[in-house]
């Protein structure tokens, strides 16, 4: 049997003002092709979190999922 790979990744809560969704964003750091500077990328993601537990400020890990809903298809690992 093939065994699924999932993305897996950390950010920090930027929202949790809608019911069982966070808005979670990443930030990495990207490297100019042409001049070398360095400059930061974001991006956000609606993760479900079934216990509402999470809220803004708090740094989650997140993996990926089945569709949820139209965005959501990221669930909160629990700890």
């Amino acid at each position: 049997m093939s065994e699924k790979i999932l993305r897996k990744f950390k950010g920090t809560v930027v929202s949790d003002k809608m019911a069982k969704t966070l808005v979670v964003v990443i930030e990495s750091f990207k490297m100019h092709p042409k001049y070398g500077k360095r400059y930061k990328v974001s991006r956000k993601f609606k993760v479900h979190d079934e216990k509402n537990q999470y809220h803004e400020g708090d740094v989650v890990e997140f993996v990926e999922c089945r569709p949820l809903s139209k965005d959501k298809k990221w669930r909160v690992i629990y700890k």
